[in-house]
């Protein structure tokens, strides 16, 4: 073997180590990515060749976390590693935003990036490490790559900027952002934040990018180390100059009164279509393969110039709008009148119907993963069907666009739920978007604020979104920035950022780009007229709702939280679950306990108040400590020749000696009570043993002395 290693610094003493040349060596590239106990294997895999009529890069980028490496045994039936998770979905697709634009545009062999824990610290997030392993992989390998890149993640920890900060101190973080970027330029942030201003969130950028600067340069050195600097050749694309200029000659001018014309997405689609049937016309009725082919390409370059320079130009856009206005908004609260919460959100063709869904405890999603597991009280779910696009396209569930979509409206919204104490429900969201044109994202953000709102959950502000883009000319230096961009624009633009906010600041971020050399300027000026388009946003979402409502639905559920002493718990819950079942089946009401510290955290759920109120009577009278002093309603458990057994809290027995029933003296228990009577006692003392003293005479006037003879009157 010929290992070869190579290791930096993060600059406060840590190390992260990258080794090649002793695993998967039968990989174009593989690479051992090391930080404290986390272990990442990187492998990278790219057939010689390329399909015919392909005209881009077939990339798949798959993170996986073996159990094995966190010492645990997969939870299921079937004990092993199945599909991937969501949160191995969205690392995955944060390593896929950063690599994918790296690849010359030329490149469309199938390649495949996998990259797999297979040592797990508890401390240390394997995501930051995810994408530096992959480019290194790459950069070992011969692959074609205008890299290397690398991800670190920047955190804010009591005021200070930290790179790739522990798991522990990640809780007191007001920042958190991945950041992806090469040597010179920044490739994809995303991340979540309280309500910090634009200017802190370029500084996080830049500190980040400082650190990837270090971690590039090893890479580079890593290569040179195995002799890798030197790539394959290829050649994947036929090219016909002539048939280009036919193409640009014949409906460049077409398609740019098209894109002029203001019309519908539809419609627009529509008008380029017969332009490109056009001018095949002119080509023969005996056209082949290839020809084909770069018809379509070149018409595509056609429609990407002419988009593009009449924005540059002329300042207008598709729609016809100017690079800053957002587009007409419509929103409407408890538009279904069963879900506990809902709200349309209407921005331009971009609508998203949303609804909140209030439930207790057993409703937590339980969340079993190598790195990351446990309970999960707030989930937002995000569903894209064909017919919001007008195509015809089979529901196989959710896809990795609808899994990172949702996170990021989560990541928004969490950032305004309130506490525990305020909020004991788990909290469902789902986005349905019925019509798509552009940042159907942001349209649920916006939407699921006002289904909150709706639902009557305290939120501490309302939270907007924008997706803004960014058109570039890198010859004459010309750029627009555009704030609430349509799809095309999306497709057709060198930047989609989304951001989101309160009034305050921003609470999240998504952002890629696809061009090199960005400024630092471009990207604070992207963040201010971001920030306009929100706070707009923002006003007209308060024409609809101001705040959440004063109370939930009539017919949504009902929760009460407790506290109880620790002490207590077992008594809740009654032996094998007896005491906890038989309240839950005689009142209706859904009982869950928690230990938390000292403490039991008893949460009830129902659908109505009697059932609620009866419970919380229950639970009380069980967890409540007896008060000397205090008058109790008991009952008679038990009678011994000296007195009785008096429950008079659940589980809770004091003796009512003979002497204390009656102020008349009473020579016998028998026919005084029995076993099942109530009566009322007063708790006279608690011994040392917790044995409790009862009285009944207490309770009971004292009646006068009997008259003597000796008091009688002369």
């Amino acid at each position: 073997m010929n290992v070869i290693k190579k290791s930096f610094d993060l600059g406060d003493g840590r190390t992260i180590e990258i080794e090649t040349g002793k695993l998967a060596k039968q990989a174009d590239g593989s690479v051992v990515v090391r930080m404290g106990d986390t272990m990442l294997l990187a492998t990278v895999v790219s057939t010689v060749g390329a399909k015919a009529g392909v005209d881009f890069l077939p990339l798949s980028v798959d993170y996986q976390e073996k159990y094995a490496a966190a010492g645990r045994i997969p939870g299921g039936f079937l004990r092993r590693e199945a599909r991937l998770s969501d949160y191995e979905v969205l690392i995955s697709r944060l390593v896929d935003r950063a690599l994918r634009p790296m690849f010359p545009e030329d490149y469309h062999s199938d390649t495949q990036v996998m990259i797999t824990l297979i040592s797990s610290d508890k401390n240390i997030m394997p995501d930051c490490l995810a994408g530096l392993a992959a480019s290194a992989a790459i950069a070992v390998s011969d692959i074609p790559f205008n890299g290397p890149i690398s991800e670190v993640r920047v955190a804010r920890i009591d005021g200070k900027l930290v790179i790739n900060p522990y798991v522990s101190d990640l809780e007191r973080a007001t920042i958190d952002f991945l950041v992806a970027g090469t040597e010179k330029d920044i490739v994809m942030v995303e991340g979540e934040a309280d309500e910090i201003s634009e200017i802190e969130m370029v500084e996080a950028i830049e500190f980040a990018h400082k650190a990837i600067i270090v971690q590039v340069q090893a890479q580079k050195e890593l290569a040179e180390l195995v002799g890798k600097t030197v790539k394959r050749e290829y050649s994947h694309e036929d090219s016909n100059p002539e048939l280009k200029d036919q193409v640009y000659a014949a409906t460049y001018d077409k398609v740019y009164a098209v894109a002029k014309s203001q019309t519908s997405k539809h419609e627009r689609g529509e008008k380029f279509a017969a332009i490109l049937d056009e001018f095949k016309v002119t080509l023969g009725e005996e056209v082949d393969e290839v020809t084909s082919f770069l018809t379509k390409k070149y018409f595509h370059d056609v429609q990407y110039d002419a988009i593009r320079n009449l924005v540059l130009d002329e300042g207008m856009r598709l729609d016809g709008r100017d690079v800053r206005t957002v587009r007409p908004i419509w929103s409407e609260v408890g538009y279904l009148p069963s879900a506990h919460g809902s709200a349309v959100f209407t921005r331009g063709e971009t609508q998203s119907l949303t609804t909140v869904t209030l439930g207790s405890k057993d409703d937590e999603q339980m969340i079993d993963g190598a790195f990351i597991n446990g309970y999960n009280k707030f989930l937002l779910h995000y569903n894209f069907p064909g017919f919001s696009t007008g195509e015809v396209r089979p529901n196989r569930g959710a896809g990795r666009r609808e899994i990172g979509h949702g996170n990021l409206a989560m990541r928004s919204l969490k950032k305004v739920l309130p506490g525990l104490e305020e909020n004991p429900y788990t909290i469902r969201i789902v986005s349905d978007i019925l019509e798509s044109n552009g940042s159907s994202s942001m349209a649920t953000v916006c939407a699921g604020t006002l289904a909150l709102m709706d639902a009557g959950i305290k939120i501490k502000a309302p939270v907007s979104g924008i997706a803004m883009g960014l058109i570039t000319d890198e010859k004459t230096g010309k750029y627009a920035i555009l704030s609430d961009i349509l799809g095309d624009e999306d497709h057709l633009g060198d930047m989609d950022f989304k951001v989101t906010g309160t009034e305050k600041g921003i609470v999240a971020c998504q952002m890629d780009l696809k061009i090199n050399g960005l400024k630092w300027e471009v990207l604070t000026a992207a963040l201010k007229q971001a920030n306009e388009a929100r706070l707009h946003i923002l006003n007209e979402m308060k024409k609809t709702i101001e705040q959440p409502r004063e109370d939930y639905k009539d017919h949504a559920p009902r929760i009460v939280s407790l506290t109880i002493d620790k002490e207590f718990i077992g008594a809740v819950i009654g032996p094998g679950g007896k005491i906890i079942q038989e309240m839950q089946r005689e009142t209706g009401a859904t009982i869950s306990i928690e230990e938390v510290g000292n403490k039991g955290i008893v949460e009830i759920f129902a659908d109505n108040k009697a059932a609620i109120d009866a419970a919380v009577g229950r639970i009380n009278a069980i967890a409540a400590k007896p008060e000397i002093g205090a008058t109790y309603e008991g009952k008679v458990k038990s009678i011994m020749p000296f007195g009785a057994f008096v429950e008079i809290m659940p589980g809770k027995d004091g003796l009512l000696h003979i002497s204390e029933i009656d102020w008349t003296r009473l020579e016998t228990m028998d026919g005084v009570f029995k076993e099942g009577d109530k009566v009322t006692v007063k708790l006279l003392d608690v011994d040392k043993q917790g044995k409790m003293k009862l009285s009944r005479k207490a309770l009971m006037p004292r009646p006068p002395k009997p008259e003597t003879t000796e008091n009688k009157p002369a």
